[in-house]
């Protein structure tokens, strides 16, 4: 597994992994949009989404469905947004592809229609 020098998802500590499968495992987000948020990322340092093999994203939704459950069971949000910024001109920082589950609870904002649309702010309500 290939692995990058100062990359915050290379070599997670094992109390990081709150979830984990062969190929991803899931952390808390370290500045939580909301009370629950996720990141699962591949333990394989890849840059985006596009650049995972069949494999990683095989096994993504897998991965996905269990942490969505365990923060059911915890946080009981309402709803979640599911996201992956992919490059630079898409807000992405790290550039390990990493999923963010943010749980989404009502009254969280105003007027949550458009979800993920937003990330456009003009463009979030049609």
């Amino acid at each position: 597994m290939e692995e990058m020098t100062g990359c915050p998802f290379c070599g997670p500590a094992d109390e990081e992994i709150v979830l984990q499968g062969r190929l991803w495992y899931a952390r808390w987000d370290r500045f939580p949009v909301s009370p629950g948020h996720l990141l699962v990322i591949p333990f394989r340092h890849v840059a985006g989404l596009f650049e995972a093999t069949e494999e990683e994203m095989a096994e993504l939704p897998r991965l996905l469905h269990e942490a969505k459950a365990m923060v059911d069971g915890t946080f009981h949000p309402d709803g979640y947004n599911i996201g992956v910024n992919c490059g630079e001109a898409a807000g992405q920082t790290v550039m390990h592809l990493h999923v963010h589950l943010i749980p989404r609870y009502r009254g969280d904002m105003d007027d949550p229609r458009g979800g993920v649309r937003g990330v456009i702010p003009g463009r979030r309500v049609y």
